[in-house]
């Protein structure tokens, strides 16, 4: 270990990413990518920002990409947070909401990013256990706490919960601040935005990662009450007063205008997803029910980090997780048709099928 290193640097266990790898003739099913294109319309507007104006600093407010974003979501412009990615927007909720005298809550199950922040920050924190079924039981967090967050629909498992649910959560805890990461709501999940409106101490977050096929770009956002916003600006400022480049916040904003384009990608993936659902379900697997642009599945025959391995072998690269309670099983991205046909191909194959 370097001398050089701080105390902090020196505890910390970073997030693993998903690994990107390059290899010919790959079929990528492990970060949850879109398996379509972004927006031409956001593709046109990068390329035109691409000019002499890139010598000056963006719009450290991002303001045309706010105002875009409150309008689509139905809330004013002051309501909207955007940085780079909703890691980077998460990240500053630690700091500026999260990091309370009591401890935060989370599931035990889900996004693995959470205990890598509450480390890096020093925030306490506590896991709520998923029940029986992989589901967040919202009576399970009637205790005390300082913060919540948990991402709905949950990764990795997929499973979302109403948004009555949400909002028992926020009638149990109105003192305390709640995010709710919302990255995959948009391929079957319902957004708690509009519980916004009666709750000031609700955040939520989104990405342009997935549903608008953004993740190259690194485009995330948060709405909520004025005052959360405020308590992220100041964090944001005192970290990256100028997060959203020029060209991320012009393809950025068109793809929140080309509606038409979203709602017909979203469409292609959910098909996909649940297709994909069938198919494997076919070979004797187990799938959560998924509100998300991928699912998490296992067989009763074989071990979830064997099965990894050997479609890795085949060219088909999806995430295993070596972690209590979940290590049977694989998350798999939905990808194209032929994606979902070379996977299941090499499942066959695999099974002896």
């Amino acid at each position: 270990m370097n001398p050089f290193w701080s105390q902090l640097a020196r505890d910390l266990s970073p997030y693993v990413p998903g690994e990107q790898p390059r290899v010919a003739n790959l079929v990528k099913l492990n970060t949850n990518e879109s398996p379509f294109g972004p927006s031409p319309l956001a593709l046109a507007a990068m390329r035109d920002a691409a000019n002499e104006s890139q010598r000056l600093y963006p719009d450290p407010e991002a303001t045309e990409l706010r105002t875009a974003l409150a309008a689509h979501h139905g809330v004013k412009t002051q309501q909207v947070f955007v940085g780079n990615g909703s890691d980077e927007v998460i990240a500053h909720a630690f700091a500026a909401l999260l990091k309370q005298d009591r401890p935060l809550l989370y599931p035990d199950v889900t996004y693995s990013f959470y205990p890598v922040w509450a480390q890096l920050f020093g925030i306490a924190a506590e896991t709520v256990p998923l029940d029986e079924n992989m589901r967040v039981r919202v009576a399970d967090y009637r205790r005390p706490a300082g913060s919540i967050v948990i991402a709905n629909p949950n990764a990795p498992t997929g499973i979302a919960l109403p948004p009555a649910e949400i909002a028992q959560l926020l009638r149990d805890h109105p003192d305390i601040p709640v995010l709710i990461d919302e990255a995959y709501v948009d391929f079957g999940g319902e957004s708690a935005i509009p519980l916004i409106a009666d709750h000031p101490n609700l955040l939520v977050v989104q990405t342009m990662s997935k549903s608008r096929a953004l993740a190259g770009l690194r485009v995330g956002y948060a709405i909520g009450d004025v005052g959360l916003i405020e308590a992220l600006r100041r964090v944001k400022d005192s970290f990256n007063s100028y997060p959203l480049g020029r060209a991320a916040q012009a393809g950025a904003t068109a793809s929140v205008l080309d509606d038409d384009y979203f709602r017909v990608s979203r469409a292609r993936v959910i098909a996909g997803r649940d297709a994909m659902t069938t198919a494997l379900e076919r070979l004797g697997f187990d799938i959560l029910p998924s509100a998300a642009n991928f699912v998490f599945a296992r067989h009763p025959r074989l071990d979830g980090q064997q099965l990894a391995a050997a479609l890795r072998e085949r060219a088909v690269l999806v995430r295993h997780f070596n972690k209590p309670r979940i290590a049977a099983y694989l998350r798999i991205t939905v990808g194209t048709e032929a994606d979902t046909q070379r996977l299941v191909e090499a499942a066959k194959d695999i099974l002896g099928n």
